[in-house]
């Protein structure tokens, strides 16, 4: 199936590991021009350089998804060099699990205020695009309660009603608004391969509570976002993709 993609223009927060760099490449891939960015300016720019072998345009920028106004002229600047945007990937996660207030603070600046300053700051810029497409990352944490209660799941829940609150307010306008919710996804570096290391009983009973046996992988939650951001899921939007391999078991109608 050709998604589309080529000559498309994209934008991917924390695109330098895990789901986001997957997400990136996979643009990429497509034939989409593809700017992200990261807080450390190294992994920027070692992933720039792998993204612009795939023979697109790409660039990127060390920036904190929690300061809105650099996050703006981040993206000022890729859809100045690109020449616009037309695909928005909020994926940027505190993953932040604490119940004291910082746990709090952080998860509410760079999970939710991250997402709605990113979309807020394509916004003019999606408007002009012949295919506008949004996607926010969520989590199965943002529809059950886990071991991520807590400001993880809560601020998940949150960009699954506002990604759908988005995709009715713009669907005149022709921009799509979609999130995809992974599951646990392992990938070396990962949160999980921490936890494998670190608290292997966790990750025993994590594993168990997947009838497949396996985690994800971030290619696997990287093939359901490209295909959400892309033409030729046109008439798909306000919808949550959850990608869990049978996780979760509430009936999602």
């Amino acid at each position: 199936m050709d998604l589309g993609l080529k000559g498309l223009r994209a934008v991917v927060t924390g695109g330098t590991k895990g789901i986001g760099r997957a997400i990136a490449e996979t643009l990429a891939a497509e034939g989409a021009d593809v700017a992200i960015c990261a807080r450390n300016k190294d992994d920027v720019e070692q992933t720039v350089a792998a993204l612009k072998s795939k023979g697109v345009n790409a660039t990127g920028g060390a920036v904190d998804v929690a300061d809105g106004p650099a996050l703006a002229a981040w993206v000022a600047d890729a859809a100045a060099e690109f020449g616009g945007i037309d695909i928005a990937v909020s994926n940027v996660s505190a993953l932040a699990i604490g119940t004291d207030d910082e746990s709090w603070k952080r998860g509410f600046d760079i999970d939710m205020m991250g997402t709605v300053h990113l979309v807020n700051a394509c916004m003019p810029h999606l408007e002009k695009s012949k295919a506008p497409s949004i996607v926010t990352i969520s989590s199965v944490s943002g529809r059950e309660i886990d071991f991520a209660a807590g400001p993880y799941g809560a601020f998940k829940a949150a960009l699954i009603h506002y990604t759908q609150g988005l995709a009715f307010q713009l669907a005149g306008k022709g921009i799509r608004a979609n999130s995809v919710s992974p599951g646990n996804t392992y990938f070396e570096g990962g949160v999980w391969n921490q936890i494998k290391d670190g608290n292997p009983e966790l990750y025993a009973t994590a594993l168990a509570l997947n009838p497949t046996g396996r985690m994800g992988t971030p290619q696997e939650m990287a093939n359901a976002t490209v295909f959400l951001a892309s033409p030729a899921a046109s008439f798909i939007t306000g919808t949550n993709l959850v990608v869990d391999g049978a996780l979760t078991r509430g009936v999602q109608f």
